[in-house]
């Protein structure tokens, strides 16, 4: 049997342990978040730390419940994570079928406007936009939380690109010879050919929404209404007990943590979407 050269056995295995060192490298800071938080009080000032606890405990996440309305914060985030959601999945695909198969004047210069939106980083508008919804009146709303996260720029690109890749011209003329109308086609026929991309969209929707932190920060002072992410900040400013915190932490983790497990083939599919489509 022919060996194969040492040189690509050894690059090849070079390259699997830079990859294992990343891996852990960004597991860590997660394990060590979850070991300190099943520790009691008295293991938090060991030196130098161990990697397990000693005794193992539950009462940091009694208290952490007991001491805030983690729950209530859990619900903000879900209501706006599904309804951010659920808006950016109906724009983006309506938006980019529209872009992608319709000529009207100014299609380009419309849609190359929405491209440069995608660019421009949220803290050079926040403040133009907190104005806007002050003059609403809509500060400290559930509404005024939401409403900069109903249409994604991102989001449209994304669609325009899997719709011009992936719902062929011939397949929408055949749909109109049958009878079916303009809306039937984009909100009934459009959507079943673009399931994995509009999936893969939901979820970065999903993540980025459930993460926003500068908005709600900005626009919310009252803490009944504090996502998860802006009342985990103000619970870990008012405590110096690590423990306690950190079993905040690991609940503010976990949904997003228990979506990538049950995900993980969607937002793979996703990247890989993302990355050559287009």
């Amino acid at each position: 049997m022919k060996r194969r050269p040492l040189a690509p056995r050894i690059a090849r295995g070079l390259v699997i342990l830079a990859l294992l060192a990343g891996g852990i490298a960004m597991i860590f800071p997660i394990f060590w978040l979850i070991s300190t938080s099943l520790r009691p009080a008295p293991e938090l000032l060991l030196v130098p730390p161990r990697l397990l606890p000693e005794k193992w405990t539950l009462d940091n996440y009694a208290k952490a419940f007991a001491s805030a309305p983690l729950l209530l914060w859990l619900w903000n985030s879900l209501v706006f994570a599904v309804v951010s959601t659920i808006f950016i999945i109906l724009t983006s695909t309506a938006a980019g079928y529209i872009f992608a198969k319709f000529r009207f004047p100014g299609n380009n210069a419309l849609f190359l406007l929405v491209l440069a939106t995608a660019i421009i980083p949220f803290e050079i508008y926040m403040v133009p936009l907190f104005l806007q919804v002050n003059a609403l009146k809509l500060v400290n709303t559930q509404i005024g939380l939401i409403l900069p996260f109903l249409v994604l720029s991102y989001g449209i690109f994304f669609m325009r690109q899997n719709t011009m890749t992936s719902v062929p011209d011939e397949l929408l003329d055949a749909a109109r010879i049958d009878g079916m109308s303009e809306w039937g086609i984009m909100l009934r026929f459009v959507p079943r050919l673009l399931a994995p991309a509009i999936a893969a969209l939901a979820i970065l929707a999903f993540i980025q929404a459930w993460t926003a932190f500068i908005w709600p920060l900005l626009i919310l002072s009252k803490p009944p209404l504090f996502p998860m992410e802006l009342g985990l900040s103000q619970f870990a400013n008012t405590r110096v007990d690590f423990g306690l915190t950190s079993a905040a932490a690991v609940i503010a983790m976990l949904p997003t943590l228990i979506a990538f497990i049950f995900l993980r083939r969607r937002i793979v599919e996703g990247v890989t979407l993302t990355g050559l489509k287009g």
